[in-house]
């Protein structure tokens, strides 16, 4: 079907710069995508072995000084400390795309930030009608954040595993999407999981923020500057009440994105450098590579065997759980999409068809690190329905994946005769061919 000039694209072919942006930032995450299931598989395979005791002994354990409110498990220790790394260059990533990146054009923030958004309200709205026709309530009805968030570097192990070869503007749209589901589920932990909140610490934490500020700003990165600083932040941040991955947020999100030709040369780094990509280099691997899969180790040893598989089918939050996000996903992010075509009368582009965003939407029902960690937020680490839920996660995460693979594996051979397109360079000047009308002089993305 030909597609009429003077209506918008969806999915179009990006920039190649945007293209090469995208691919360096999911090689990363494959990467840790792999480490993760590596560490949630030898969770769940120690925790249900003879030696489950030792598992939890280990999680378990209190280390830290109880004068500073830092007497924590190693399993709080991961979900407080390590994430606030994988949320840190969670904020550097969202300043980069609303600034540099794919979002500072409202035009083309608009599908992926309606698709997002879709893909967050229906899986809490859909959670919380399951619930109520299971006949749930009360503390069940806490965990409806757990189903909205997508975790990315599962995803793209999953892509890995399958070989598929989705075309640069999928791979965009769906890194895109992952960084809009990162900022609504943070503020969805600051605003609705803070049980109490001290306001005189959360006030003196702006003061090493601030000083943070001042010295990336300026471009002074010397690390035994900036490390007491972040540290500093993050423990008033957790001894305020809200949690403190949130200060990890905070902290990349004053990091400077673009270069600074005016910058005195009392900086440490050049007056050309993108600080937020050095930091982002240098942490994206810790976070994906050592945080993120300490965390799932931590977070996934659940009971599957000796009846806790059964117990959690029998909760009404962890069914709830499943049908949000193996459904809820996939409605709410195609039909976000979808909306979006429809009042904007865009269309498809060429050799991509709806399916392919089915696939995608499945994908996007993969909800693993953050859907962890608010469930944590919502029943209490440890608590009986806190595991059930954990399950649950793990379940409906393996059942998107698998349909997910199921389309996607269909479409393959459309998407290696894209691949093969975009890698064309025939005449040899190190873009290739596809790219060669795209604005190769955009912002520079790190």
């Amino acid at each position: 079907m030909s597609l009429n000039p003077l209506r918008p694209r969806l999915f179009a072919r990006t920039t190649w710069q945007e293209a090469q942006y995208v691919a360096a930032a999911l090689r990363t995450e494959t990467v840790g995508g792999a480490l993760l299931l590596t560490a949630a598989v030898a969770a769940l395979a120690w925790a249900n072995s003879p030696w489950s005791d030792a598992y939890s002994a280990l999680r378990d354990l209190q280390v830290g000084p109880h004068a500073l409110h830092l007497d924590l498990t190693l399993g709080q220790w991961a979900a407080d400390g390590l994430l606030a790394i994988f949320f840190f260059v969670a904020g550097l990533e969202l300043k980069r795309e609303f600034l540099v990146g794919e979002l500072r054009s409202p035009a083309k923030a608009a599908l992926p930030v309606a698709a997002a958004l879709c893909g967050v309200a229906v899986p809490a709205a859909l959670y919380l009608a399951t619930v109520s026709l299971l006949g749930g309530g009360g503390d069940a009805l806490r965990g409806w954040a757990v189903p909205t968030a997508t975790d990315i570097a599962f995803a793209l192990a999953v892509l890995a595993v399958i070989g598929t070869h989705l075309p640069s503007a999928l791979r965009s749209f769906l890194l895109t999407l992952a960084v809009v589901d990162d900022l609504v589920a943070i503020t969805i932990i600051a605003v609705f999981y803070t049980q109490s909140l001290d306001l005189p610490l959360l006030g003196l934490a702006l003061l090493p923020l601030a000083a943070f500020a001042w010295l990336v700003q300026r471009r002074i990165a010397h690390w035994w500057l900036l490390l007491p600083l972040a540290l500093l932040t993050w423990g008033l941040v957790h001894a305020s009440g809200i949690h403190a991955t949130v200060a990890g947020v905070l902290l990349g999100l004053v990091v400077p994105v673009r270069p600074r030709a005016s910058v005195p040369r009392v900086s440490t780094l050049d007056a050309d450098t993108d600080v937020a990509h050095r930091f982002e280099h240098r942490l994206r691997p810790l976070s994906a590579g050592v945080a993120v899969p300490v965390f799932a180790f931590f977070a996934a040893g659940v009971q599957v065997v000796g009846g806790g598989f059964g117990d959690s089918l029998a909760d009404e939050a962890a069914a709830a759980v499943v049908v949000a996000l193996v459904l809820g996903k996939v409605v709410g992010v195609l039909g976000g999409t979808w909306t979006f075509a429809r009042f904007t009368r865009a269309e498809l582009d060429d050799d991509l068809a709806w399916w392919d965003v089915v696939g995608l939407s499945m994908l996007a029902g993969i909800g693993f690190t953050v859907s962890l960690l608010v469930g944590e937020l919502a029943f209490g680490t440890g608590s009986p329905r806190d595991e059930h839920v954990k399950l649950a996660v793990l379940t409906g995460s393996v059942l998107s994946a698998l349909l997910a693979t199921v389309v996607l594996r269909a479409r393959n051979r459309v998407y290696r005769r894209l691949e093969e397109l975009e890698s064309r360079d025939d005449d040899g000047d190190g873009i290739p061919d596809a790219f060669q009308g795209t604005d190769v002089q955009a912002p520079p993305r790190g």
